[in-house]
C-alpha cells in the first residue's frame, strides 16, 4: 500500500437535522460525493439508515462489524448505533433516513424495524437504485408530496423483498487485536497465515489465536476469509474476471479462490457474487 492511500481526512457529517425523517415524510434520501480515502467522523441519530453507494466503495463500521458496501450492495442501520464512513474508492454515497412511523407496502402493519432489529447487509436491485436515485436529496422540512411517497413506498417494498447478504466482518474491543484487524482489512492479501501475521507485530501466533477466540469467537483463518469474501464482492462490482479478482486477494489461480468459497458458502463465486 502507498503512503498515499494510507493518508485520510476525516470530515464531518452533514447536518442529519436537515434531513430528519418525519411522520409527514417518513423516508428522506441525501447524497454526498466523497473522495477515496475520506473519513467521515463517527455519529449516530434517532433513525435508521440505509447506506448505499450509486458509485464507488465504501466501508462502513456500525457497532462491533464493518461492512464494504460496493454498488450491489445496501447496509441496515438501526436507530441510535454508531457508525464510521471509510471511503475505498471515490463515492456517490446515497443515504435514506428511515423514520419509526415506516410501513411496509402492504404488509399488514410490519416494519423495518421489526425485521431488522441490528444491522444487515441487503441486495440492491436494479429497481430500487433507479427508485432512489429519483427522490429529492434537497435539506428542509414539510410533507412529501403524492409522487415522492409513492417512491417512498415502493422503496420500501423493494427493501422488503431484498435478499439478505451474510457480508459483515467482526472487530475485536480488545486495542491490539483491533489494530491488526484494521490492518488486515486495509491489505487482506498481505498476510495469508497467522504465524506472518503475529511475526510482523512480534506476538506469539499462540497468543493471537486466543485473542481471537476470545474476542470474536473465530479462528484468524475463518476471520479472514470473511474479509477476502468482502473484498471480494467489492472488485466484482467492477466486473473484473474471476481470475483477476484472485489475483488481487493474493490467490495463485481462479480455481483455488473458488475452493475458498465452495468451502466457506457452499456455493460457487458465480452464485455469490450474482
Amino acid at each position: 500500500m502507498t503512503a498515499t492511500r494510507k493518508r485520510r481526512t476525516s470530515v464531518p457529517p452533514i447536518d442529519p437535522l436537515a434531513f430528519a425523517p418525519t411522520t409527514a415524510r417518513p423516508l428522506r434520501a441525501k447524497l454526498r460525493r466523497l473522495a477515496a480515502a475520506t473519513r467521515v467522523e463517527p455519529h449516530s441519530h434517532p433513525w435508521a439508515q440505509v447506506a448505499m453507494s450509486a458509485t464507488g466503495v465504501i466501508r462502513m463500521q456500525a457497532g462491533r462489524n464493518t461492512y464494504l458496501v460496493p454498488p450491489t450492495r445496501a447496509l441496515w442501520i438501526p436507530p441510535g448505533v454508531e457508525h464510521v464512513v471509510t471511503v475505498v474508492e471515490d463515492a456517490e454515497i446515497r443515504t435514506l433516513y428511515v423514520h419509526p412511523s415506516a410501513r411496509f407496502l402492504g404488509a399488514e402493519g410490519e416494519t423495518p424495524f421489526q425485521r431488522w432489529p441490528e444491522c444487515r447487509v441487503l441486495e440492491v436491485s436494479p429497481l430500487l437504485r433507479e427508485l432512489v436515485a429519483h427522490l429529492d436529496t434537497a435539506p428542509g422540512s414539510g410533507s412529501a408530496d403524492e409522487r415522492e411517497a409513492c417512491l417512498a413506498a415502493l422503496i420500501l417494498d423493494e427493501l422488503r423483498r431484498a435478499a439478505p447478504v451474510r457480508l459483515g466482518i467482526a472487530l475485536p474491543d480488545d486495542k491490539r487485536l483491533r489494530q491488526l484487524c484494521e490492518a488486515v482489512l486495509e491489505a487482506p492479501a498481505r498476510w495469508s497465515t497467522l504465524e506472518q501475521w503475529s511475526r510482523e507485530v512480534g506476538a506469539s501466533p499462540r497468543t493471537v489465536a486466543r485473542l481471537f477466540r476470545s474476542e470474536l469467537g473465530t479462528s484468524f483463518v475463518q476471520w479472514r476469509q470473511q474479509v477476502l469474501l468482502s473484498h471480494a464482492v467489492t472488485l466484482a462490482a467492477r466486473k473484473l474476471p474471476m481470475a483477476s479478482i484472485a489475483a488481487e486477494l493474493g490467490y495463485a489461480s481462479a480455481s483455488a479462490f473458488t475452493a475458498m468459497v465452495r468451502r466457506t458458502l457452499g456455493a460457487p463465486p458465480t452464485q455469490f457474487f450474482a
